[in-house]
């Protein structure tokens, strides 16, 4: 039997559309920056997928710098600023950050002053959505982008972080999106790519399949298929707890990312639940994808006040636009035979 993909928070399968822009691109060869006809292609292809990603985002008029990552773009919008967060950020923008904003149990950050602040859109692992206020400094938006329906032009920040596999692109391109007039220092310097803020010569194959990605992303939000994929989420949560009674379901109640299952089994190591998963046929992670063979007990469930055995107990579900109904109802029959046998073993 065919596996089972559902992590996509940790990096979403590539679009057939992000593919074939790829594909088309591998043909230019011109140097975005350079001035004869092949290098004006290739330029062509790096602003058609900046005017794409724009559109998708809602962040006309805004500037955007593509970045070889959204953690290089968290680097570039917060390095040296000193500003405040919750223990809920990706661990992308919390080196650069003074974690110290209050977290309550939903997962909803305290914000006291907005300009001196960065808060995520929302959670990778709990998948709850914050309420940004104007005037916000930096948001990371990685999560949110493609599956919510936002803008950045009226999401009150002046600077977001966005990542083009979490949305269906490739892996290896991000963007940092900031308001126009805002002065930024480079932290990679060289030549004057990306308006003088990211030297570099641009991944133009990248950056296309970021910029065709966006823009089905955003077709796919128009059309529903995440009000589709939020039903086939509620579906999962309603078997699990028909047949788990202990089982919690993180921030279920709150507003949440559409396709977003935290499940907390206390006791039942959320790294064993993975492992036992993946034998099964099923790809599912214990948290955020941080690092390469990172387990343990997540700081963010730790953060809304979950004990230290319930926060290593965690299992994150995430669906994505391809996800079925019958695979849905596979993994929750798997998963409840497995939970049947932990119950069985801590009797």
């Amino acid at each position: 039997m065919s596996r089972v993909y559902l992590d996509n928070n940790a990096t979403m399968p590539l679009r057939p559309e992000a593919r074939d822009a790829m594909i088309a691109a591998l043909d230019v060869a011109g140097n975005p920056s350079s001035v004869h006809a092949e290098g004006r292609a290739a330029k062509a292809l790096v602003e058609k997928a900046r005017a794409q990603v724009a559109a998708a985002f809602g962040a006309e008029g805004a500037d955007i710098v593509f970045t070889s990552s959204a953690t290089e773009a968290a680097a570039l919008a917060l390095a040296g600023r000193g500003l405040h967060a919750g223990a809920i950020e990706h661990d992308a923008v919390a080196a650069w950050v003074e974690c110290d904003l209050a977290v309550d149990a939903a997962g909803r950050v305290a914000i006291g002053d907005p300009a001196q602040s960065c808060v995520q859109i929302a959670n990778s692992e709990t998948g709850v959505v914050q309420d940004l206020p104007p005037g916000l400094a930096v948001s990371d938006m990685t999560q949110g982008f493609g599956k919510l329906p936002m803008a950045f032009n009226w999401s009150g920040a002046d600077m977001a972080i966005v990542s083009a596999h979490k949305l269906g692109g490739p892996k290896g391109v991000g963007a940092l999106v900031l308001r126009r007039g805002l002065e930024l220092d480079a932290r990679i310097r060289g030549g004057g790519q990306e308006m003088g803020r990211r030297a570099g010569t641009e991944n133009v194959i990248g950056i296309a399949g970021f910029g065709a990605a966006a823009e089905a992303a955003a077709r796919d939000l128009a059309d529903g298929v995440w009000k589709n994929v939020e039903n086939l989420r509620d579906r999962l949560e309603t078997c699990i707890a028909a047949g788990s009674k202990e089982t919690i379901f993180v921030g279920k109640g709150e507003s949440r990312l559409p396709n977003t299952s935290c499940l907390v089994t206390p006791g039942w190591k959320g790294e064993t639940q993975v492992m036992q998963m993946d034998l099964a046929g099923f790809a599912v992670s214990a948290g955020a994808a941080c690092s390469s063979g990172k387990v343990g007990t997540s700081r963010v469930l730790q953060a809304i006040g979950l004990s230290d055995v319930a926060a290593a107990s965690a299992l994150r579900v995430s669906l994505g636009p391809g996800t079925t109904a019958e695979q849905i109802d596979r993994f929750a029959d798997a998963w409840l035979a497995r939970h049947q046998k932990f119950r069985a073993r801590a009797a």
